[in-house]
């Protein structure tokens, strides 16, 4: 049975309470990599895939979460500015469905409204040059987005633990 293809807070019950999780930021010629500690606590990249076919993408991705443990996979969804769907979050759902069909792994949609444009305003505040930053800036977007949710679950955790 495929793993489902939820909203964060929903993907995060069908997790257990401690393992990595796996951020994407889905490009069309790359998708940016980042990964989380077991206690979720702190994102950091890990590479940037070199988009080839859906098949070789899915092997190295479920290859990484493999290697580092991982209990889910959290997606950037590109929501539009006015909260619309456009064609690139359409392409990002269906990558996930297909996703969900070769792991047992809930995946989570992230909103990721502006990710890669804070990422960019931040490594040309660090003087990156413009080569650099293409070479990093999928990878950043990936910390970017998967570091947002980790702090939404945090904060969701406070707000609806014991009480």
């Amino acid at each position: 049975m495929p793993a489902s293809v939820l909203p964060l807070v929903e993907a995060a019950a069908h997790w257990p309470a401690r393992g990595a999780l796996v951020g994407l930021d889905l490009g069309t010629k790359t998708i940016g990599v980042a990964v989380s500690d077991p206690d979720r606590r702190l994102a950091a990249g890990v590479e940037t895939i070199r988009r080839k076919t859906f098949t070789l993408d899915a092997a190295r991705l479920l290859a990484i979460a493999g290697e580092r443990r991982a209990a889910g996979f959290i997606l950037g969804l590109p929501i539009n500015m006015d909260g619309s769907e456009g064609p690139r979050a359409q392409s990002t759902r269906a990558f996930a469905r297909n996703l969900a069909r070769l792991t047992d792994f809930a995946i989570g949609l992230w909103d990721e409204r502006l990710s890669t444009a804070a990422v960019e305003r931040e490594l040309i505040g660090l003087d990156m040059s413009r080569a650099r930053r293409a070479k990093v800036i999928d990878e950043h977007a990936a910390i970017f987005i998967l570091q947002g949710a980790l702090d939404r679950l945090a904060t969701q955790r406070r707000t609806s633990g014991p009480g």
